[in-house]
């Protein structure tokens, strides 16, 4: 099985758009500029370092690059079994699963950077990373700081950040050294996030979370607060809310993700930090898909995967994802979307069939094969290229 995972603030990078404007999934980003009344693509394009580290700048640009990304990996016809996201990244996780449509995400991640940084500037913080110590020596290297410091992710085994007071983290830092630390690394953030000291950031955002009204999906999301899978939207209010504030249960998450049986890890967006992740943590394969050329690459590396998987003749594949083979079909518009009378689960569609419309727009599949499920759902509205449902071909 596959999991697609999704960057968070830090991976962004000056120029991460500049591969894709010519690809038919840079329609995102245009779309995206609408909605967030700000030039995506400049940002993306053109701009430095500094700018992009302005939380405000990071999360949206890391955001919407990570969806074309996968966009174009729909494109292709490969789609995952489970889905998870660092920090902001789990907010593109919920868009990918169809959780928060496409400008509820836009809507929602501006919002949240704006709040970060606002609470950033009411109680400055800053964070740390400890690598080569135990969790619980982190913990305990916090504790004894006897300051505003706290563990704010667990990101593998021997990478763990602290983050809180300027004098907390220091203090902090110094105990994990005491305790066998190989390194500490200052952190280039504006706050102290996953901690208290964003306790202003959480109640700001509730209510534009709870307006959202995530939904029910098909393809679980993997929480960073328990993680746990979520496939139920009104999971998500809190959830979401609670991540502000609480760890980033990143190292626990992959556990919860291989138990579940994901051997395979994709890592779509800037960056390829969660790709190194991975690799510490699982025993999956890994690969990381941030520009166009890596497309054909990740192509290879699923029908690899596919074919080196020993399956016996008669071992039934019902509820198995044969990613090689699935398609999705995506929106012709921005619209309400409704589904075909009689076409449903189960359905053989041909070239050409029409599955459904949004608005006056027929939504036609360009495939052949089984319809699995719808993901957009009755009455939805859905934007251009929103993945509408996907199919098993033969």
């Amino acid at each position: 099985m596959l999991a697609f995972t999704f960057p968070g603030q830090g991976s962004q990078r000056p120029g991460m758009g500049r591969p894709w404007r010519d690809h038919e999934s840079w329609e995102l980003v245009e779309e995206a500029s609408d909605v967030a009344g700000r030039d995506v693509a400049a940002l993306l394009c053109d701009a430095d370092a500094d700018e992009l580290k302005d939380t405000r700048n990071a999360q949206l640009t890391t955001f919407v690059a990570s969806l074309v990304v996968l966009d174009a990996v729909g494109r292709i016809g490969i789609d995952s079994s489970f889905c998870a996201g660092h920090s902001l990244g789990e907010y593109t996780a919920l868009t990918a699963t169809g959780a928060l449509g496409f400008d509820d995400g836009v809507r929602l991640v501006s919002e949240r950077a704006a709040a970060m940084h606002d609470a950033g500037l009411e109680r400055p913080g800053t964070m740390a990373a400890v690598l080569g110590l135990d969790d619980d020596q982190v913990g305990v290297a916090c504790d004894l700081a006897d300051a505003d410091v706290w563990v704010a992710n667990f990101n593998a085994p021997g990478q763990v950040v602290v983050a809180g007071s300027p004098d907390g983290v220091d203090a902090a830092s110094a105990r994990a050294k005491e305790l066998g630390a190989k390194r500490v690394m200052s952190l280039p953030v504006s706050g102290a996030f996953h901690t208290p000291f964003m306790a202003s950031a959480r109640e700001r955002l509730r209510e534009a979370i709870a307006s959202a009204e995530p939904r029910n999906t098909d393809i679980p999301v993997v929480s960073n607060v328990d993680a746990q899978p979520h496939d139920l939207g009104g999971d998500w209010a809190s959830l979401l809310s609670a991540q502000l504030s609480s760890p980033v249960r990143w190292r626990q998450s992959l556990v919860t993700l291989e138990g579940a049986g994901v051997t395979d890890f994709a890592e779509l967006g800037p960056g390829g930090v969660l790709t190194g992740m991975a690799k510490r943590t699982t025993e999956g394969r890994t690969i990381s898909i941030a520009t166009p050329e890596d497309l054909d690459s990740l192509v290879e590396w699923v029908d690899a995967g596919v074919s080196s998987a020993s399956v016996p003749s008669s071992t039934s594949l019902d509820g198995e994802h044969l990613f090689a083979v699935e398609r999705l079909v995506v929106s012709p518009s921005a619209g309400i979307f409704t589904p075909v009378e009689g076409v449903g689960a189960g359905s053989d569609i041909d070239v050409g069939t029409v599955i459904g419309h949004v608005g006056d727009a027929e939504v036609r599949s360009p495939f052949a094969g089984q319809l699995q499920s719808y993901i957009a759902l009755d009455t939805e509205r859905v934007t251009l290229r929103q993945p509408i449902a996907w199919l098993r071909g033969s």
